[in-house]
């Protein structure tokens, strides 16, 4: 996890934190006082040249913009889809690239922590309500245990949770969505081959993700001889809901396995008995269709490991903003 917010300065401890959660298509913006978000936005990232400009048209939006408003956030934590390596950010999937120590001074905040989108959504485990999750199949979580995230939207995040003293964890941050997908069936097989046709590397997010549920459909139309057409990843699942289209279903329904292929090799990885939670914005959409799917039975398919796999829960996450409970966790917010 990137470094946390320095201590607030003297006479801005009741100043709320900017928060954001910045994906590939969407910025979403809150404002964090205490345990409670507030004013949430969401913003169109192709809408805003820079982060920074984004972020100054939710500050306008919530009457915040001068400086020296009462209420005016003095300290920002971010996410962003993407690796966080030190002050310089560039995005995965989106052409926004900024410093920290730039927006933090265009902002006009005494600090800005910035962490990777899934260690946000990892930090948010903890304060999860079970309301907030839907538990995928059998398994009961070991108290204190490791715990993984991962979760397909514009890309595939993933992360863990790992317990330390007092009851404090931390968040991994990598790129594990990046790691080579690897095929279960013969169908996957060639839908795999098919798609290393036009890409060098096929890795998890090329079939984990809304242009992944693309490339899903695209490939099994061509290897059945059809002409796929000019679908969005919303059309390929409304159609594969509806029923009304069977590649659209047999890409979500290959999806769903390979996620649990994944999401096996990920607790396999980890040691994640605390448990797999699935977040992003595709899956919760799936409803009962995810429920049945053979995402849990792939899950524990790893042969001698199967006994080491079948107690652990997966959850899908149901929290509409799980990322700013994470950023709340990540800048100490009681």
């Amino acid at each position: 996890m990137a470094a946390d917010l320095p201590p607030a300065a003297p006479g801005t401890a009741a100043s709320p934190i900017l928060v954001a959660d910045i994906g590939g298509t969407n910025a979403r913006f809150g404002l964090i006082g205490g345990r409670t978000v507030r004013d949430t936005r969401v913003l169109r990232c192709a809408d805003h040249p820079s982060i920074e400009d984004a972020a100054a048209a939710y500050l306008s939006a919530v009457g915040l913009a001068a400086p020296g408003t009462p209420g005016r956030p003095r300290r920002g934590a971010f996410a962003v889809a993407g690796p966080v390596t030190g002050d310089r950010i560039a995005m995965t999937n989106l052409v926004w690239q900024f410093s920290v120590g730039r927006v933090r001074d265009a902002l006009g905040l005494d600090g800005l922590a910035v962490i990777n989108d899934f260690t946000a959504v990892a930090l948010s485990v903890p304060r999860l309500a079970e309301e907030d999750r839907r538990q995928i199949g059998e398994g009961t979580p070991q108290p204190g245990a490791v715990v993984a995230v991962l979760g397909p939207g514009s890309g595939l995040g993933v992360s863990g949770l790992v317990p330390g003293a007092n009851g404090r964890w931390t968040a991994l941050s990598g790129e594990g969505g990046h790691v080579t997908m690897a095929p279960v069936s013969d169908r996957e097989s060639a839908v795999l081959g098919q798609l290393r046709k036009g890409f060098d590397h096929v890795s998890a997010e090329r079939v984990l993700s809304g242009p992944g549920l693309v490339n899903l459909y695209t490939a099994l139309s061509i290897l059945d001889g059809r002409e796929p057409a000019a679908l969005t990843p919303a059309q390929i699942t409304d159609t594969a809901l509806a029923g009304t289209d069977p590649h659209c279903v047999e890409a979500v329904e290959m999806f769903c396995a390979m996620l649990g292929t994944v999401a096996g090799n990920l607790a396999l990885t980890l040691g994640a008995r605390g448990g797999v939670y699935i977040a992003g914005g595709i899956v919760p959409r799936l409803g009962a269709l995810f429920a049945h799917s053979r995402f849990r039975k792939r899950f524990a398919e790893k042969g001698r490991m199967r006994e080491f796999l079948a107690p652990i829960p997966t959850y899908v996450v149901t929290h509409e903003l799980p990322a700013f409970l994470g950023l709340a966790e990540a800048a100490g917010a009681e």
